[in-house]
């Protein structure tokens, strides 16, 4: 046990040290992306100031910008950026070899991997928004109860947990396809859509709202938000965690199973 610890850790830390081999790139993208409040608070300013209503299904103005924050929050945990294309790739040019020879779990690594990108990503933006969410204090309601802050808080880790699994299931895919783009395309299509990052569910028409409420894409943005807005009903609250945790382990399950098929099919030829 004492030898694999050390094996993780010295992965772990090799993935904290890539991560950080290009600072200032690092630094400037993380920055950048944080542009585009400005443009989300003059949006829904303007759809609300047109509709001459002060709420619209249950939100109010503040209530959308204070969602559109959080999503940012959720969304930061539960990304994962070119891990299935990645993992695809490897599939392709023969690089998944390495871990059929040596004794590294691909599935671990690839989450060690993202875990160190995260807890970069976090270092450098911790800064901005902790800087933006004074700036927008006035959008917030307050802090939540203990109850839907404790959810809130376990709904991000398993937003990471969720996002992870799901996209590395979509990546293992490469044992069965030469590729994937296109099933990438839908993915991120959809999950733009209805995971709650444009915006909150609640918009949708049934029965579409009905049919996205049973899907695993809106825990990745929308619930970690609404959890935190108190939009959750507290006799449903731990009932929606308890689902969110089936579908992580649904995916946990589906990518343990998929990477053992593929590597059994999987042949790999020459050096």
């Amino acid at each position: 046990m004492l030898a694999r610890a050390h094996i993780w850790w010295t992965i772990f830390t090799m993935c904290v040290a890539e991560r950080l081999a290009y600072r200032g790139d690092f630094v400037l993208g993380t920055t950048m992306r944080f542009l585009p409040i400005i443009t989300q608070i003059f949006l829904w300013t303007a759809v609300f100031a047109s509709s001459g209503s002060g709420t619209m299904v249950g939100f109010t103005r503040d209530d959308i910008v204070a969602y559109y924050l959080l999503t940012m929050v959720a969304r930061a945990f539960s990304s994962m950026p070119g891990l299935a294309s990645g993992i695809a790739g490897q599939i392709r040019n023969g690089e998944i070899k390495k871990f059929l020879i040596q004794p590294i779990d691909l599935i671990g690594f690839s989450l060690l991997a993202r875990l160190g990108h995260k807890i970069v990503y976090y270092g450098v933006a911790i800064g901005p928004f902790a800087l933006v969410f004074w700036l927008c204090r006035s959008y917030f309601p307050g802090w939540p109860p203990g109850e839907y802050l404790a959810a809130f808080l376990l709904s991000l880790v398993m937003s990471f947990l969720l996002g992870f699994f799901l996209e590395a299931s979509l990546g293992l895919a490469g044992f069965w396809t030469l590729e994937i783009s296109s099933l990438l395309f839908v993915y991120m299509l959809f999950n733009f859509f209805f995971s709650g990052h444009m915006f909150p569910l609640e918009i949708l028409p049934e029965p579409w709202r009905t049919w996205v409420g049973w899907m695993p894409l809106k825990y990745l943005a929308y619930f970690p938000a609404a959890v935190f807005l108190q939009k959750i009903p507290a006799d449903q609250l731990w009932q929606e965690m308890g689902v969110m945790a089936l579908w992580t382990l649904f995916f946990f399950v589906l990518c343990r199973r998929m990477m053992h098929a593929g590597f059994n099919r999987y042949s790999g030829y020459g050096g």
